[in-house]
């Protein structure tokens, strides 16, 4: 069965009959009903998928798209793009949940009512394109996906964001096509200069081996990716798009969209430019350990709660990032488990953000004070969440963040010292938006508030319990990304690098 197209169709099926529904509600509740069979087929086909199988990617489709230039629809999957469909699967229903009310003007501070079916309609497109793009096997149609995924999230922000949502959509599109720029560039070289007559991913790897090349091919995607991820510097984008989103188009854009900047490092430009990697890794680690302490310090001195949380990524991502070019299985293994617990941890805290300021109307920190007091069930789950986002032993980041500082302390001991200072700063911005939010004297403009309605708690209920469930028995997920990983290493032939920075100690092991 061909499992992947099955997912990528159903919603964009389900997009074109939510455009001609005839009622708003009708709309919602069929783009819900998509979403969740969406979810089943990837339950489904997860359940058929074989870790140990030889197979690297598995549920494979390969027809030819362009032949004259060896185009091929390619998808399939091994799992690392397991966990990130799973994970596009599971937080799509639960946003459009959460998003019942965000294109209808309703809430203490929501824009003028816009087109309910258009929004729910980019909801399923931009669903389609997520899977598509974690899918794919032929370079030149991830590529496709990588660019295709900016248009419905271009006019959820423009469209539907806050006051400054069309300096922000703008901004955000910006960006993202001058790295996708680059990368376009960087692909046709390569099928140009690797002379191989496809653009099929397995057949691309290793074929490049002019160091030189590697290099400059290796930036190409690289800048790209890192725009996307966002990776300091690249990151100015992501605190003004994530800020003027609304909270679900913030949560897909966050908490998906940008893994494919870090799941493009680990899966392309790992293993079609080893060389190149390895020759930059010291220059990646630098700024991921940059990434991880500035964004965190940032993150301290914010007065706007979604811009808080936007900056709190940035750290997360430079993790991410130093678990990949860390080159060890711990590393890569964290890294990967990182995409997704930070996808249902920073989900969690931008979806209960937005219930706040549906409430109140203001995303400004100063504007609550005492919110436990009458709403503990919206507060109590803000909690959980934020301390995920923190790390704590118990909550599923803990163990993806140990796993990235492990796997990097044992190739760069002195940059996994120092990122670890993102643990306590994120205590730090984590405890006190809390503390000033929730806790103390309960404000006059909180004191109408009600605590989480039925609709709410299934919306926040199964992110909270997937939380609590991988950060005590994450060897479901582990047991899926360890051979894709290993894999991935065997590419790169990291038994043979001797990291230039490393300590002897770091060196030898």
């Amino acid at each position: 069965m061909p499992w992947l197209s099955i997912l990528m169709a159903v919603p964009v099926l389900g997009a074109v009959g939510v455009s001609l529904t005839k009622s708003d509600k009708l709309a919602k509740q069929l783009a819900l009903a998509v979403s969740l069979v969406v979810l089943a087929l990837t339950g489904v086909m997860a359940a058929q998928f074989n870790p140990s199988s030889a197979t690297r990617f598995q549920f494979a489709e390969v027809y030819d798209w362009i032949p004259r230039f060896g185009v091929h629809y390619g998808v399939g999957v091994d799992g690392i793009a397991l966990v990130l469909i799973a994970l596009s699967a599971v937080l799509v229903p639960i946003v459009i949940l959460a998003s019942w009310h965000d294109a209808d003007g309703t809430g203490a501070a929501a824009p003028p009512k816009r087109s309910v079916k258009t929004y729910f309609a980019l909801l399923l497109v931009l669903e389609a394109m997520m899977i598509g793009v974690f899918a794919a096997t032929d370079v030149f149609l991830f590529y496709v996906f990588f660019e295709a995924m900016l248009i419905p999230m271009y006019f959820m922000i423009g469209s539907y964001g806050g006051a400054q949502r069309s300096y922000a959509a703008v901004k955000f599109l910006l960006y993202s096509l001058f790295g996708g720029l680059l990368m376009l560039v960087a692909v046709i070289a390569l099928y140009v200069i690797a002379d191989k007559g496809t653009f099929m991913f397995p057949e691309l790897v290793g074929v490049i081996q002019d160091p030189n090349t590697q290099k400059w091919l290796f930036l190409g995607f690289f800048i790209a990716f890192a725009v996307k991820a966002p990776l300091w510097p690249f990151h100015t984008w992501l605190p003004d798009a994530a800020a003027q989103a609304p909270a679900g188009a913030a949560v897909l854009l966050v908490g998906v969209l940008d893994k494919v900047g870090t799941y493009g490092m680990l899966r392309f430009c790992l293993e079609l430019f080893p060389d190149a990697a390895k020759f930059f890794t010291p220059l990646v680690i630098v700024l991921s350990v940059v990434g991880i302490v500035y964004g965190a310090i940032v993150a301290i001195g914010q007065t706007d709660i979604k811009r808080l949380i936007a900056y709190t990524s940035i750290s997360h991502f430079g993790f991410i990032a130093l678990g990949v070019f860390a080159m060890t299985a711990h590393g890569g293994a964290g890294a990967t488990l990182y995409m997704v617990n930070h996808g249902f941890s920073t989900g969690a805290l931008f979806l209960i953000a937005g219930f706040l300021i549906y409430r109140r109307g203001s995303s400004q920190i100063a504007d609550y004070g005492g919110v436990q007091k009458v709403a503990p069930l919206l507060a109590g789950t803000f909690l959980i969440a934020g301390l995920s986002g923190l790390s704590l032993p118990g909550l599923s980041s803990f163990v993806s963040e140990f796993m990235v500082l492990l796997g990097t302390y044992e190739r760069y001991a002195v940059p996994a010292i120092i990122a670890t200072s993102g643990v306590i700063l994120a205590a730090i911005y984590i405890l006190w938006m809390y503390q000033r939010t929730m806790t103390g004297p309960t404000a006059e403009s909180v004191k109408g508030f009600t605590d989480l309605n039925i609709r709410e708690r299934w919306v926040v209920a199964p992110l909270i319990a997937v939380i609590i469930a991988l950060g005590f028995f994450p060897k479901p997920v582990l047991d899926v990304i360890n051979p894709a990983v290993d894999q991935t290493l065997s590419n790169v032939h990291v038994d043979q690098f001797t990291p230039a920075v490393a300590d002897k100690k770091g060196a030898g092991q």
